[in-house]
């Protein structure tokens, strides 16, 4: 029984993986040739859809994590998927003002290169049970730049979006009401920026952390 779960969960873990591979590399490729076409004011309009598909499946992920699926411990997926999620869906879909800034592409650029990456690295892993020496170096390096591009794109998207967020009232509740409850989404994404201050550096030295340890466990083998 242990045997049939263990190639289920491969099995579930392989079309996962290369699904969502899959759908990064399509933003990449629609990105780049728009950039290039088209210039950065088409680039969101034209990975729309796919980038909100291929973002929000990272939530599985969270659920791998819980039920024990993976080892990737929940502490470090939840926060860099939900800036991702509240970048998707809380910022560039809710307020299209900032859809076409220039900042929009070195985004998606950063966040495909990574979760091509990745989630390439998860799928030979699980499909054949390894993967490349030159696709681990890159898995656990790439980040050093992507991750100060990423970073950099989300915080100045978010404060590009910080006069629509206040005009707009958008998402906000206002009192009175029934549940006694006041919400503002501009002070909330004021908040969010704050949160990249400490986190960004925590995350960065996660991740070198993690790049130590796995090149080193590379040379051990």
């Amino acid at each position: 029984m242990a045997g049939v779960l263990s190639v289920l969960r491969r099995l579930y873990l392989s079309i996962y993986n290369w699904s969502v591979f899959l759908g990064w590399f399509q933003v990449l490729v629609l990105a780049v040739r728009t950039l290039k076409e088209s210039g950065h004011v088409q680039v969101y309009s034209a990975v729309e859809r796919p980038l909100q598909l291929a973002q929000t499946a990272a939530v599985l992920e969270i659920i791998h994590g819980l039920v024990g699926l993976v080892r990737s411990p929940i502490t470090a997926t939840l926060p860099q998927i939900g800036s991702r999620l509240y970048l998707t869906w809380g910022i560039l879909y809710s307020f299209p003002q900032a859809q076409s800034h220039v900042l929009v592409s070195s985004l998606v650029i950063s966040w495909s290169i990574t979760e091509i990456i990745r989630y390439s690295f998860f799928g030979l892993k699980e499909t054949l049970g390894f993967a490349p020496s030159w696709l681990l170096w890159l898995r656990y390096s790439t980040f050093l730049l992507l991750y100060p591009t990423g970073i950099t794109s989300e915080v100045g998207l978010i404060y590009t979006a910080l006069p629509y967020i206040m005009n707009s009232e958008k998402y906000c509740i206002r009192m009175p009401n029934t549940w006694n409850f006041s919400f503002d989404y501009y002070y909330a994404a004021i908040l969010a920026l704050g949160i990249y201050v400490p986190g960004s550096p925590h995350m960065y030295s996660y991740m070198l952390g993690q790049r130590k340890r796995a090149l080193s466990k590379a040379k051990r083998e």
